[in-house]
């Protein structure tokens, strides 16, 4: 860090402070840092394209330039970023800071000092921040968002195999209902997340680099016979690896950003769901927590391990979804062929996803404490015989007994339901001795249908 970064203690952002550690992996990639980083490799690969192209005055660079050039990118450090800024403090423009940064690169090479003004050629500033923009989030993607989401599916595939078999009672409304397994809850978690991550993956991250308004003005009054487009195309595509949008204003209009973001904020929404389950879960006794030595629950209550990580995730995914719903809603606006309010947005990019990223840490830090109770389990099944009116009733309308449904109501609504009562009334019912056997010999822990067999083939 520079001698006038603040202390982590007194960072205005916790995720430059507190949390600074959690969501270290995405730093160089979408601070100021690492969109300087990415503008000096869009300068390069563009400059090094010019040179192939065949252009007369500008002749393919050799290798030695090549090398020197990609070193730039290679070993860009925090030093190299800092002198740029040095440089934009007189430019009052960073992007130009970025091009005159390299450009005093060139100074021992006489090769590349004399082909210096190809250095951001026909470029609007755009062309060099859209670019850069995609390409700081293809690495995030790749690096940390789908690597720790695959680490939260992955355990959570784990434990729902895990727990395939073990019963529990369902609750809709609130109220006790047919039961599940613990196996098949998360096996739905995970079958979400499988889409949604998926969603966040299929998103095509667009570049364009066709100058100040979209139409390579610029660039038809320099060699107006040359195929700009296709040469842009491959620029964008071969060299940087992003998609090539033909149809732009001066900027990229931002569409895929929010695609890409609204994928990230239905993810996170997802975790939000299963966090306050969990805590419901905890509460109830369903999940105990693994407890640390040294660690406090409460600062009075010696008793208690509170499920801090799911409520932790759950604020910061909320965090999360509010500025990336903001980013999704403002970057696609532009007020004719540009204004410059996506620029100041755009710089949030890693502190949106830097609260989905703590978010998940938090998540994966709960899910590794977490360990069912099979008793408490047992002792709320055990407690709700009446869930076993809806497959007698079921049985009984196969064989078209009257009332089946109206008849297990009076029965069960409103009274204390045991296993002996629930045994009596079926014993009246005039149906086939199996299924009256296999009635009598269900309990509310083995009502629970295809759940395990469906756990255990996510």
């Amino acid at each position: 860090m520079s001698s006038t970064a603040p202390s982590s203690i007194s960072a205005l952002s916790p995720l430059d402070g507190r949390y600074a550690g959690r969501v270290a992996a995405l730093r160089p990639l979408l601070s100021e840092f690492g969109l300087m980083h990415r503008r000096v490799q869009v300068e390069v690969e563009w400059f090094i394209a010019m040179s192939d192209a065949g252009f007369d005055e500008f002749k393919p660079l050799s290798e030695a330039a090549r090398g020197l050039l990609r070193s730039l990118v290679a070993r860009f450090s925090e030093t190299d970023a800092q002198a740029i800024k040095e440089i934009e403090k007189t430019t009052n423009h960073d992007v130009k800071a970025v091009e005159y940064w390299i450009k005093s690169r060139f100074e021992s090479n006489a090769e590349l000092k004399a082909a210096g003004e190809f250095v951001h050629f026909a470029c609007t500033s755009e062309d060099i921040n859209n670019t850069s923009h995609g390409l700081m989030l293809k690495t995030a993607r790749a690096e940390v968002l789908l690597p720790t989401l695959d680490r939260i599916v992955d355990k959570l595939t784990e434990m729902a195999r895990a727990m395939a078999a073990t019963p529990m009672l369902s609750r809709t409304h609130g109220q006790t209902a047919s039961p599940t397994t613990v196996g098949k809850e998360i096996a739905n978690v995970v079958a979400r997340l499988r889409h949604a991550r998926a969603r966040i993956a299929d998103v095509k991250l667009l570049a364009k680099m066709n100058g100040a308004v979209g139409n390579y003005n610029a660039h038809l009054s320099a060699w107006p016979d040359f195929d700009w487009e296709g040469f842009s195309r491959k620029v964008v595509e071969e060299r940087l690896g992003l998609s090539f949008n033909p149809y732009t204003i001066q900027i990229e209009p931002h569409d895929y950003m929010a695609e890409l973001f609204d994928a990230v904020t239905r993810t996170n929404t997802i975790l939000i769901d299963w966090a306050r389950d969990v805590w419901g879960y905890v509460s109830v006794g369903y999940f105990k927590q693994r407890t640390k030595a040294g660690e406090i629950g409460s600062s009075t209550m010696p008793h208690k391990v509170n499920p801090i990580d799911f409520e932790n995730a759950e604020g910061n995914f909320g965090l999360a979804n509010a500025l990336l719903a903001h980013l999704s809603q403002k970057l696609p606006i532009s007020r004719w062929q540009r204004d410059l309010t996506d620029s100041t947005v755009l710089r949030n990019m890693g502190v949106a996803l830097g609260y989905a990223v703590l978010g998940y840490d938090s998540l994966l830090k709960g899910l590794d404490k977490l360990e069912v109770n099979e008793a408490a389990l047992a002792d709320d099944l055990d407690a709700a015989w009446e869930v076993l009116a809806e497959p007698i009733q079921t049985v009984m309308r196969r064989y078209a007994l009257p009332n089946p449904y109206e008849r297990l109501k009076e029965l069960t609504r409103g009274k204390a339901i045991t296993a002996e009562s629930i045994r009596e009334f079926i014993g009246t019912l005039e149906i086939p001795a199996a299924d009256k056997e296999r009635l009598l010999a269900m309990t509310p822990g083995s009502y629970t249908g295809k759940a395990e067999e469906l756990a255990k083939r996510i």
